[in-house]
């Protein structure tokens, strides 16, 4: 980065340490928040700039190029004798994965919304998704600076959009020219906070906010009588209020100028759960069988999460872990669990390994330390088989922190490798790729033989084809997808396959007569036999169903297999010397062969059935655009506790390539859906074109 860095700061107890997730969608300021606060407490001499490629956590050459956030950014800072990591999560939900690794690794969020812009329906529902499992959150109003910022605005929208509990902490003073150039404090008596307008009505709200949470019973006592709340006893209160997930204090920042920075970190330490208040989650032995909570003890048994894993060109696989229990020390053995994700293209694993050098990272600068206790978070070199989402505990006794709810990825892009040297490299940085990034799945499709690099979005995809150029040297080209096509009869009827050929010495001599049928959607390739007399030797039934399945599963138009017919072997031929089983084989795919003659073909498409979950106000919209990819509605769910509605439908796999982004855009970056596979159905002529 060319900066001169401080030391790390020291490891503290659980108490003194916070660990806070910025989310919020892309442009809200979330970066240029985290700059601040760095610069603020030290951690850098001069905060960097998005515009100039210069921030300390945005380091990728594609977040520098495209000035936006694609990945996870860490830095520990320390104030206040508090150890504080900053998890800056990407705003785009292309990169959910970088998302859960940041909420998993903290224990608390701060929702970044600029004064600005506002808030959109994407960062709404992130909330919900938050509360659902009690994440304490905050709201951080950034770019009050901007000539269009309308602060009271941006309150009363997150108020609306967010539901209760959201009560602003500050009023902002600004001077003659309408600059911020303060913050004004509601904790203080009335008197203290300039006379402002509202001032009082906002200051009563947030103290009955605060002492509706508060374990005080005589608190609201003293406050109806009268009595003047003294602010250390409002700030412990709302410390508890913020743990229990119910308060959401509403913060002002410049972070160009500084304007709320300091008050920003004081209320971080003060207020803000640290992990013991958090919690620990679940865990489970390596195969299932239950094992005892966890508590955040730096002295109890190792638990820790790696929850994000990067290759370094120089010093390899870095992974970060969250320690949730125990203390994390370098050059001590430790079992790595990795299970749940098998579905995705990571499978079960389980191997013992030796960590390495333990650092505090600050962007991609990595400073050592000597141990991560429990609570905090680190940064471990050379765990050579460690993933994304896998588990550290003591080899001899491992445990197994759950998977992450994480969306399947539904943007399939077919890669090539761009030169043979390529090709020789490519499956490697490949499964480097898959290794760290569990939103990520890699498929080779046997019916078109085409590589699928299975992506959350277009933005995901972009992401991932930079790195194996930049950091894994990897050419790659992209080419379009092929949705496999199949074929069946159109209709009954019998024919003969004969191969008969002398050349001298022993020759080549089958016959057989089958009779073919279309059989019913799925059922594959049925084989049968009546025979009588012998006329095809019983040795050689076998033979003719091998030939057969094998010329159905090469197709005879291009590579489009033939499925769902149902053919019987009904009479034949045989020689007692020139008859062979390579003979019967060649018959029995000649017969295939002359019954599509005889009776033409039906070109197939794969359909699938899907359940797409979007907010109750898109649901008219989602209709619209499945009924125009020839999709059949089946029903819908209402989920009325969260507003939800999750609609069922059976559309063609062609229709789905370009699903995950139409979604997106009639949703508003709502919407999600999963698929499987439904069977085949007659394609359209437009599809049912010669392969």
């Amino acid at each position: 980065m060319g900066r001169d860095l401080p030391p790390a700061p020291a490891p503290r107890p659980a108490e003194r340490v916070r660990n806070v997730a910025l989310v919020g969608h892309s442009g809200a300021g979330k970066t240029t928040l985290a700059e601040a606060l760095l610069s603020a407490t030290g951690a850098v001499p001069r905060a960097g700039r998005v515009e100039d490629g210069t921030t300390c956590l945005d380091s990728e050459e594609i977040e520098v190029r495209q000035q936006r956030s694609v990945s996870l950014g860490v830095a520990t800072v320390e104030h206040a004798g508090h150890r504080i990591t900053a998890l800056d999560t990407p705003g785009s939900l292309d990169f959910v994965g970088e998302l859960r690794a940041g909420l998993r690794a903290a224990d608390s969020a701060l929702f970044v919304v600029s004064a600005v812009n506002g808030m959109d329906a994407a960062t709404q529902a992130l909330w919900q998704e938050c509360a659902a499992v009690g994440m304490p959150r905050a709201v951080v109003l950034t770019q009050i600076d901007r000539p269009r910022a309308d602060v009271d605005e941006a309150v009363r929208l997150a108020q609306l959009m967010l539901g209760e509990g959201v009560y602003p902490m500050h009023l902002v003073d600004r001077g003659p020219d309408g600059a911020a150039r303060g913050l004004i404090s509601l904790l203080e008596p009335p008197g203290e906070n300039g006379g402002a307008p509202d001032a009082d009505r906002l200051r009563a709200e947030l103290i009955e906010g605060i002492i509706g949470e508060s374990e005080d019973e005589t608190l609201m006592e003293r406050y109806l009588a009268g009595d003047a709340l003294a602010v250390p006893d409002l700030v412990a209160d709302l410390e508890t209020a913020v743990a229990r997930g119910h308060f959401h204090p509403v913060l002002c920042v410049s972070a160009l100028t500084g304007v709320g920075i300091p008050e920003l970190l004081d209320l971080l330490v003060s207020a803000f759960p640290c992990p013991m208040e958090h919690g620990c989650p679940p865990v489970t032995r390596p195969d299932g069988s239950p094992a005892p909570s966890l508590s955040c003890d730096p002295d109890g048994p190792l638990v820790a999460e790696v929850v994000r894993t990067t290759t370094d060109p120089y010093v390899g696989r870095v992974s970060l872990v969250r320690v949730f229990s125990g203390t994390l020390r370098p050059d001590v053995a430790v079992h790595v669990s990795g299970h749940g994700l098998a579905e995705r293209g990571h499978p079960d694993h389980d191997a013992d390994e030796r960590v390495g050098v333990l650092s505090a990272p600050l962007g991609s600068a990595l400073r050592p330390v000597g141990h991560c206790p429990a609570g905090d978070i680190c940064a471990v070199a050379r765990l050579t088989t460690a993933e994304t989402g896998d588990t550290l505990s003591e080899p001899g006794d491992p445990w197994l922190v759950p998977a992450w709810e994480l969306p399947v990825p539904q943007l399939p892009v077919a890669v090539e490798a761009a030169t043979h040297a390529d090709e020789d490299r490519m499956a490697t940085a490949l499964s480097r790729l898959v290794a760290e990034d569990p939103t990520v799945r890699l498929e080779r499709r046997p019916e078109t033989g085409q590589l699928l690099l299975w992506c959350v979005g277009e933005g995901h995809a972009e992401v991932l084809l930079d790195r194996l150029r930049t950091r894994h040297g990897v050419g790659v080209t992209t080419v379009p997808v092929r949705v496999p096509l199949v074929e069946t009869l159109c209709g009954p009827a019998r024919v003969t396959g004969r191969h008969v050929k002398q050349s001298g010495g022993h020759g080549q001599y089958a016959v057989v007569v089958v009779e073919g049928e279309p059989g019913p959607p799925g059922s594959g390739v049925v084989f049968d036999q009546r025979i009588v007399g012998g006329t095809v030797p019983s040795q050689y039934h076998a033979s003719v169903e091998k030939g057969l399945r094998a010329q159905a599963e090469r197709g005879v138009h291009g590579d489009r297999a033939i499925v769902d017919v149902r053919v019987t072997l009904v009479d034949g031929k045989a020689h007692s010397v020139d008859s062979s089983d390579a003979a019967f084989q060649a018959a029995g795919a000649l017969a295939l062969r002359e019954l599509v003659a005889a009776v033409g073909t039906r070109v197939l498409e794969p359909w699938c059935e899907v359940e797409v979950r979007v907010p109750a106000e898109y649901v008219g919209a989602v209709m619209g655009d499945l009924s125009s990819r020839r999709a059949r509605v089946t029903g819908s769910e209402a989920d009325p506790d969260r507003d939800r509605v999750t609609v069922r439908a059976e559309v063609p796999e062609v229709e789905l390539l370009s699903y995950p982004g139409a979604l997106r855009s009639v949703s508003h970056g709502t919407g999600g859906f999963d698929r499987r596979p439904l069977g085949y159905e007659p394609a359209p002529s437009t599809l049912a074109v010669p392969a």
